[in-house]
């Protein structure tokens, strides 16, 4: 069966990254974990682009198009009125 998720903008380079551990804080899903000195995509299909990694992260190693995906859809739902946001193909 096909998932109807659709995949997110998320990009990591390790090469940039100093391990100052500050994607895993600001996260709200938990996506990045400390490896040793540096930071590792744990889960990074649990991303809801919301950009607080991106905006956060000191060196540039991560870019992701916030306002996009999961995140937009949670505004969405909550200027719409709605109490659950869907973040599959077809929501609006």
């Amino acid at each position: 069966m096909k998932s109807a998720y659709l995949s997110n903008t998320l990009q990591y380079n390790p090469e940039l990254c100093n391990g100052c551990g500050m994607c895993s804080t600001v996260c709200p899903h938990a996506v990045f974990a400390q490896n040793g000195r540096l930071a590792q995509l744990d889960r990074p299909t649990k991303c809801m682009e919301c950009g607080a990694c991106q905006l956060n992260c000191p060196t540039g190693a991560i870019m992701v198009d916030s306002g996009v995906g999961c995140a937009a859809a949670m505004m969405l739902a909550a200027l719409r009125g709605k109490k659950e946001p869907s973040c599959s193909v077809g929501s609006d």
